[in-house]
């Protein structure tokens, strides 16, 4: 038996320049402002955070630093969460922070990134009594808003990666937060490049929270961690 002939797709029409001048430059004009509406989000994000960045050795001493989360593995803090954390980690050693704020996702039983997180800084050195934990940092503009609202930080030192940071610092800032952000190290791998390129869509998303000011997900009541941790080391 043979099978029936299936009906050809239609052809899509090419798209086709258009012919006059006029058109022709109405068409790279609206390119030019799609390109200049597509960069502004990235624009504005580097020129919050230019000055805003520095090294571990360079760090103006702040009371408290802000570690955002970076994913698990089989419950341990994901490579690039571990040289935030070492990050941290180093800083409270040489002295120039003297408490942590670990913020991330935990949304369910079986997914805690502030208690791995603290677990991990604590084998390196820094005590349980100065690491505060935020269990709904579930994206940059929950947790900026939440150190400063619920945990009082007006000043911070934040720690991400390189890719990441002038997000951080430029949200943080908008949130009123006075920040500056240490890049933690990391091997510029897949995962670096795909975090790299994923920036450009996210600088959309930070610039709409910083216009809007949306609420965190979850806000709830004021939380004196922050305060405690730093009159138990006085």
């Amino acid at each position: 038996m043979r099978r029936p002939k299936l009906p050809k797709p239609p052809k899509l029409p090419r798209p086709r320049l258009p012919r006059t001048r006029t058109g022709q430059r109405r068409a790279v004009q609206a390119v030019m402002a799609g390109c200049v509406l597509a960069l502004l989000p990235s624009t504005w994000m580097f020129t919050v955070a230019g000055d805003r960045l520095r090294t571990a050795a360079d760090v103006p001493r702040t009371e408290v630093a802000v570690v955002f989360g970076a994913g698990l593995w089989q419950g341990e803090p994901s490579p690039y969460l571990a040289h935030r954390l070492d990050a941290a980690a180093g800083l409270y050693r040489s002295g120039r922070i003297q408490v942590v704020l670990v913020t991330g996702d935990n949304s369910r039983e079986d997914y805690d990134e502030p208690d791995a997180m603290r677990t991990y800084l604590t084998k390196r050195g820094v005590p349980d009594g100065r690491i505060v934990s935020d269990y709904a940092g579930f994206d940059t503009w929950d947790s900026c808003v939440r150190a400063k609202k619920i945990f009082g930080v007006d000043e911070a030192v934040l720690i991400s990666q390189g890719f990441h940071i002038r997000r951080a610092v430029a949200l943080c800032q908008e949130a009123g937060v006075e920040s500056y952000g240490v890049g933690g190290d990391a091997v510029h791998d897949a995962t670096w490049y795909y975090g790299g390129a994923r920036e450009v869509v996210a600088a959309g998303k930070a610039l709409l929270d910083a216009v809007f000011e949306p609420d965190p997900v979850f806000l709830g009541p004021r939380e004196p961690g922050v305060q405690r941790a730093l009159a138990a080391g006085r």
